[in-house]
């Protein structure tokens, strides 16, 4: 069940709900109320913050503290967040997510008294409070009472004449990172690539999207060596989704979406390690991320053509898999010794990118799970972004910015380009270790065709949770680069 938000000009103090979320912040002489709870504290008297202080609030970031407001306002909850000694969109974001989370279980509709003047700030709350909401209960039956209900309904307050306007744009957005989270969680003995590409075209369809699925037959027809011989190794057989969005006549530019769709990633032959291979149910969230996006865009209808490729493929050990020495026959010709069976999410999108290009987009950017060394470099909260044009992947980065994700401009050094030749073929699939997410980034551009402008996302950190809960984000899929990809594309077509 997903949550809803209206926005209202009314009183939060005069407003019916069971709790009530107000900020606080951290000043040089103690306690503050943060803006937008004025009228909360006019409730209250005097007795608010004393009353805060008293239970151990300092307004330390998503710091949640709760009291009882006695009959003071509607609401018979007060929960107020901490936003640090300063804040932006994004830890305004992530304070209203960790207050949603803490009020779980407890409370069903809340009343939203925080920083919201402008549209900036009504969007980040919006948004962090239906992000906080999410809740993945699919597979739970005989322990689903014991899990605390998510809220299901918030009223926020703000004077910002557009506010519902943004509120039901961060409505949008936050449904479609949502929805990503949810294909990440999917287990995959429930999402294969015939599944999670019936998926892709359910939702392509209930939003007006034009969608295509190639099958085994067709992609072995066309020449998608890549998605072919990653998928030969499992039982259940790979696809290519292709959905198109078109913005109609005022769409001036073209752009092209690449995500990695590998359903689970065993490593192949050269198969992973046992611990934390449960985690590979996520190697599908680039597709996931593009599913959401496509969802998105159409839903608002933005002035834009955009064109989605989804190699899908699971990869699997078996008598039939591709081996260390063999060498597969891409989409655009190129002859790829494989090295190494466990870097196969660069060879389904190489067939992807190949494709997409042939339309002669503008731009295209490609997003992925794609390589451990993602990880080790920028942590699992922070995606590389890589590029043939510095001024695109500046753009990126800052659109990321503007969204509320971390992502970080990385280079594609020439020098390393040599650590992909192959004795026997054009090229190998990985390289030295070192720079492992650099030569990842400089094999996916041999299949960027000419005069194309492309970037590379590796998400490979951000888009799954393994830790415990925080701001916004709940364990598990986090729906990574979804809100990017929409700013981005928005700032394109305007």
């Amino acid at each position: 069940m997903t949550a809803t938000i209206t926005a209202t000009t009314a009183s939060a103090a005069s407003t019916k709900a069971d709790a009530i979320v107000i900020g606080v912040v951290k000043g040089p002489k103690g306690l503050v109320l943060a803006p937008g709870s004025a009228d909360v504290a006019k409730a209250f008297g005097k007795g608010l913050l004393p009353a805060l202080a008293g239970l151990g609030a300092i307004g330390t970031k998503e710091e949640v503290t709760r009291l009882a407001t006695l009959g003071n306002t509607k609401a018979p909850a007060l929960v107020a967040v901490g936003l640090g000694e300063t804040w932006d969109a994004e830890a305004l974001r992530r304070a209203t997510g960790a207050a949603v989370r803490a009020l779980a279980g407890a409370s069903s509709s809340v009343v939203l008294a925080l920083p919201a003047g402008d549209a900036t700030s009504v969007r980040a709350v919006a948004e962090g409070a239906l992000l906080g909401a999410y809740s993945f209960t699919a597979y739970r039956q005989t322990s689903l009472a014991d899990q605390k209900a998510p809220v299901a309904s918030f009223t926020l307050a703000s004077s910002l004449k557009d506010a519902k306007k943004v509120v039901q744009r961060a409505a949008v957005i936050a449904g479609a990172v949502n929805l990503a989270r949810d294909l990440v969680n999917t287990p995959p003995s429930h999402l294969h690539p015939v599944e999670l590409a019936d998926l892709a075209a359910d939702e392509a369809k209930r939003v007006g999207v034009a969608v295509e699925v190639l099958d085994e037959k067709a992609l072995k027809k066309g020449g998608y060596g890549g998605i072919v011989g990653v998928g030969q190794g499992s039982a259940n057989p790979p696809r290519l989704v292709h959905l198109s969005y078109k913005g109609g006549r005022a769409a001036k530019k073209k752009v092209a979406l690449v995500g990695k769709g590998i359903t689970f990633d065993s490593g192949g032959i050269s198969i992973k390690p046992a611990a934390g291979m449960e985690e590979m149910k996520s190697d599908m969230g680039g597709a996931a991320a593009v599913i959401a996006t496509l969802s998105a865009i159409a839903q608002l209808k933005l002035p834009i053509d955009v064109e989605a490729w989804l190699p899908m493929a699971e990869n699997m050990p078996s008598g039939t898999a591709i081996r260390p020495s063999d060498v597969l026959v891409m989409r655009k010709g190129t002859r790829i010794e494989v090295n190494n069976t466990d870097a196969e999410g660069r060879l389904i999108l190489a067939d992807a990118i190949a494709r997409a290009c042939e339309d002669g987009p503008d731009y295209v950017l490609d997003v992925a799970t794609l390589t451990g060394a993602q990880v080790i470099a920028l942590g699992t909260r922070t995606s590389g972004v890589m590029a043939n044009d510095d001024a695109f992947r500046t753009s990126i980065v800052a659109a990321a910015e503007t969204a509320g994700e971390s992502m970080w401009p990385m280079p594609l050094p020439a020098d390393l380009r040599k650590g992909l030749d192959s004795d026997i073929a054009d090229m190998v699939n990985t390289g030295p270790r070192e720079g492992g997410m650099l030569t990842a980034g400089l094999f996916l551009k041999e299949f960027v065709a000419p005069g194309v402008t492309w970037s590379h996302l590796d998400i490979a950190g951000p888009a799954y949770n393994a830790g415990a809960a925080y701001g916004y984000t709940h364990p598990g899929g986090t729906g990574a680069a979804v809100r990017t990809f929409v700013q981005l594309l928005e700032e394109l077509s305007a």
